[in-house]
């Protein structure tokens, strides 16, 4: 059974086919650098700072975002891992949709998910929605199919740093992101990423970098020094 989730799955499909279909198909791998741990501190951090208001709000996103932190702790610690979050199983695909969520508010009966962001300055709302609209419809579509009542939006909340005070003390500035959803969108995307899994390799993005790499290293042979150069 295909199971894929909207970081790796998704969002790598809709960026590259060909990256995608050989990620899960060959066991092929885009190369990657050393993961900067940072982010994964600050998301540990932010997530057991949130937990202190179950049932409320941090003060500064007080009057910015719609309902309260939804209060079962335990519940919302399920939906954080992966082993143990939400999925959506579509049937006659024979496929699964699975997520992390990071939080989620709770508005009298609906649900709406938030997601924490970690960078170096003040984000765009278009490359907010450009980069993580899917990431955020998936959450409300596994919500929605587990029997949730949503509403047709999510939040995105950035943390980004505005001073470094005496003592090592950083200051962050806090962009709080109202990012529209439609579920039926990313359903779309699943179905399309699942079929494209099951047929031949596609042909490569065009735009894409590790492809474009790969094309001009094939075609690349190395000259042969002379054979006094190191005598």
């Amino acid at each position: 059974m295909i199971k894929l989730s909207p970081t790796t799955g998704l969002h790598l499909f809709q960026e590259c086919p060909r990256c995608f279909w050989m990620h899960y198909n060959k066991r092929v791998r885009r190369p990657r650098g050393i993961f900067p741990s940072l982010p994964g501190g600050m998301d540990l951090v932010i997530k057991d700072y949130f937990d202190k208001y179950r049932s409320e709000l941090p003060p500064e996103l007080v009057g910015k975002v719609e309902g309260t932190l939804m209060p079962n702790l335990n519940l919302m610690q399920e939906w954080r891992n992966w082993r143990t979050g939400l999925e959506y199983h579509d049937k006659k695909l024979d496929a699964v949709l699975f997520g992390a969520l990071d939080d989620c508010l709770l508005d009298e009966v609906a649900y709406i998910p938030i997601d924490y962001k970690t960078r170096g300055s003040a984000p765009g709302e278009a490359d907010s929605k450009k980069y993580y609209r899917t990431q955020l419809e998936t959450y409300n579509l596994l919500l929605s199919a587990n029997g949730y009542k949503i509403k047709d939006f999510a939040y995105l909340v950035y943390y980004y740093p505005k001073e470094v005070r005496r003592g090592g003390l950083i200051e962050f500035d806090i962009k709080i992101v109202k990012i529209e959803t439609d579920i039926e969108r990313t359903r779309k995307i699943f179905s399309s990423a699942v079929e494209l899994l099951r047929g031949p390799m596609p042909s490569d993005a065009g735009s894409c970098e590790h492809c474009l790499w790969l094309k001009k290293r094939g075609s690349w042979e190395p000259k042969k020094l002379p054979t006094d150069l190191f005598e």
